[in-house]
């Protein structure tokens, strides 16, 4: 059992009853959700991915396209990591609050797949997906299993099973547009929530960030576990720095169980 201290204790029961009260709670989930998992964030000092790489340099279509062998060179050992990774507490406990009909959607920035895997059944994922690549030529899509493996492992470049060309994984990078679809439906959601919880996102990524100003401005209530401050930490109706998989299960005991 997590000890948690007095003050913390009664945001949780807080923030459960929010949970009770509301009609349409949405989840806003960012990198640091998935880094109890093994897989790193961007921007925690000394281990964020933009700590020790600039992103323009390797994580941008460009250089998808003109030097393909450096983005995936950068990308293997992200690749690696998200290969084996296994949903955390975090995880299951929103595919638990889904399940009981507290959470009507989840919004992810991440592109890991671990909310699936944990069970959550509506997922809108903002910047794409490890699930399939698409053909940067002939444009056929591949489901990622088949390739994923002798890449992480040997580090074979995947290539198209149609024409031959480079796969490229179907996650968002620099330089390209969010999916236009799941973009309206997070919007939708924003619109639409009663209560959005915002989950290990330090919310600087535009145009996702400004989703949980979307819902403030309709009169949404507000919360925000992160391990640092965010640009909204003012407006939340509550605020959490703890653990992400320490502080969700506790507040999902507590929703489920008084």
């Amino acid at each position: 059992m997590i000890s948690f201290s007095s003050q913390t204790e009664t945001s949780i029961k807080f923030a459960a009853d929010l949970f009770r009260q509301s009609k349409h709670a949405v989840i806003l989930t960012g990198a640091g959700f998935s880094t109890p998992s093994g897989i790193p964030d961007f921007r925690s000092t000394g281990s964020g991915l933009w700590s020790r790489d600039e992103p323009m340099e390797v994580a941008s279509l460009n250089t998808f396209r003109t030097h393909p062998e450096d983005f995936f060179s950068w990308f293997r050992p992200l690749a690696s990591q998200i290969f084996y990774a296994q949903p955390n507490p975090a995880h299951l406990a929103l595919a638990e609050l889904e399940a009981h009909g507290y959470v009507k959607s989840i919004i992810t920035q991440n592109v890991d797949t671990l909310h699936q895997k944990a069970g959550s059944k509506t997922v809108i994922e903002m910047h794409g997906t490890m699930k399939t690549l698409t053909c940067s030529q002939c444009y056929h899509q591949a489901q990622a299993e088949a390739h994923l493996l002798p890449f992480v492992e040997r580090g074979e470049i995947p290539h198209c099973p149609k024409c031959g060309q480079i796969l490229k994984p179907d996650v968002i990078l620099f330089g390209e547009q969010l999916p236009q679809a799941g973009w309206f439906a997070a919007q939708r959601e924003a619109r639409q929530c009663d209560l959005m919880l915002v989950a290990g996102s330090s919310l600087e990524v535009l145009p996702v960030a400004g989703l949980p100003m979307q819902a403030l401005d309709r009169g949404a209530h507000l919360a925000i576990i992160n391990n640092m401050p965010t640009y909204l930490n003012v407006r939340a109706d509550v605020v959490f720095f703890e653990d992400v998989a320490e502080l969700l299960p506790a507040i999902t005991e507590r929703v489920l169980n008084g």
